[in-house]
């Protein structure tokens, strides 16, 4: 099974998704589309598509979030299995008719802890999961759900973290993917804007090594539910 991964900026690729997606069989062809590369109108068994600094209606500075976009909707409307990731959320968002906008509350950023919501129970990739840790960086929020979306958990501070779109597609505000060498690297690259936000790098990075464990525990058992959602569609159709 070949996976379709639209990678927005270099930093923020798989992470931990690339080695737990493989163990469940499946090849991940990643789209660097600020390389050059095209986006593909046509996923292939199944999408991801990736976090990112950009806005997701900032097409002016990122030109290939139109293309993406059409991926995305395109993707739904075909029942291929997709997962959009912060951005990628925020880009399925928009394509399927919903809102995003600036978050009111700023930043939400670190480990932080998301609430599965009634509807989770019956979910192909959150049921069994009480409140968990995730990993957290982002200052866009999705305000308004596409309709007929399903809203499968909240947060404290902006309450659409995730939600299903359908019967195969999800959008998670957080980052599944980022283990703590990932979350590391974007404190450090960040870390003199985080300072003037008035964040501890250092308390943010023990944050997040202090939930390693229940962060690779339960997003690895996401991943390879998905990886499964993605095997079972490919092999039906």
């Amino acid at each position: 099974m070949r996976i379709t991964v639209v990678e927005n900026e270099a930093e923020a690729g798989l992470g931990a998704f690339a080695g737990w997606l493989a163990d469940s069989g499946a090849e991940c062809e990643v789209i660097r589309p600020y390389a050059g590369v095209p986006i593909p109108r046509r996923a292939g068994n199944g999408l991801i598509v990736l976090g990112g600094t950009a806005a997701a209606w900032e097409d002016d500075r990122f030109p290939w979030l139109p293309e993406t976009r059409d991926l995305l909707r395109t993707s739904v409307e075909d029942g291929v299995p997709t997962l959009g990731v912060c951005l990628g959320a925020q880009l399925l968002t928009l394509a399927c008719g919903g809102t995003v906008e600036r978050g009111e509350h700023g930043l939400e950023i670190g480990a932080t802890e998301i609430v599965p919501l009634p509807d989770a129970d019956d979910d192909i990739l959150f049921t069994g999961f009480g409140p968990v840790p995730a990993v957290q960086y982002h200052g866009d929020a999705m305000t308004r759900l596409p309709e007929g979306a399903v809203p499968l958990a909240t947060g404290h501070l902006y309450p659409n973290q995730a939600y299903r779109l359908g019967e195969r597609a999800w959008g998670v505000q957080f980052h599944p993917e980022a283990d703590v060498e990932v979350f590391t690297d974007w404190t450090g690259h960040s870390a003199d804007h985080l300072t003037g936000l008035g964040h501890s790098v250092e308390e943010l990075n023990a944050g997040v090594k202090a939930a390693e464990e229940r962060l690779i525990r339960t997003w690895r058992t996401f991943a390879q539910r998905f990886a499964a959602v993605v095997a079972s569609t490919a092999a039906s159709g």
